[in-house]
């Protein structure tokens, strides 16, 4: 199971996922309590060791603003979380995951348009006003219909140590994506929490 911890804003908490043996730490540089400044999140991946995979989180974002801080930072994956249409997707090829807001089964509709110009698409809880960090879950079971599409499956939205073995039974996602969940705080991570997210992880049968 692929893990990724999201919000990540400081060297201490990127270092603490690193020795946990987390796969990809995100970075948020759209609107939000956790974003993180270009600059900053470029002198903390300059401090990781290698082969981690840093991801860039992105709202509505101009293409080529994305692809200075691609560059400044060095970012592995690029997550588009806003309502970026395929052709813009297609651009990033092949380094780009899409993620969708679910409410309902309708909202897996839109999935179809991103086959093939997508790695993996992120499975996250809908809001009326936030694109993402709502620390809500959904109903797996959408999840779980969005499988059908083939394309690897991300799933995100209120997950912690407490749900992670049921939602990774339930889905049985590519990878899972945490955020809130780890967090004494908006942009701060709690080791202990993180700790104990690994553990259950490494416990769970599927």
């Amino acid at each position: 199971m692929k893990v990724k911890i999201c919000g990540i804003t400081n060297i201490e908490d990127a270092l603490k996922a690193v020795e946990l043996g987390i796969d990809a730490l995100g970075f948020i540089f759209a609107k939000s309590p956790r974003k993180v400044e270009p600059e900053k999140a470029a002198g903390i991946i300059r401090s990781l060791p290698l082969f981690i995979k840093t991801v860039g989180v992105f709202v509505n974002e101009e293409p080529n603003r994305i692809r200075q801080i691609v560059d400044l930072c060095g970012l592995d994956i690029i997550q588009f979380h806003g309502d970026e249409p395929p052709e813009v997707l297609a651009e990033f090829a092949p380094r780009a995951i899409k993620a969708f807001r679910l409410k309902d089964e309708s909202s897996l509709e839109p999935i179809k348009s991103y086959q093939g110009k997508v790695r993996a698409t992120l499975l996250d809880t809908y809001s009326d006003n936030k694109f993402g960090g709502t620390g809500k879950t959904f109903d797996w079971g959408l999840a779980i219909k969005a499988k059908a599409f083939g394309i690897p499956l991300i799933l995100s939205g209120g997950l912690s140590p407490d749900n992670i073995q049921e939602a990774i039974r339930a889905v049985q996602p590519y990878a899972v994506d945490v955020n809130s969940g780890v967090e004494e705080g908006p942009g701060k991570k709690d080791h202990i929490l993180m700790t104990q997210l690994m553990e259950n992880i490494r416990r769970v049968s599927i």
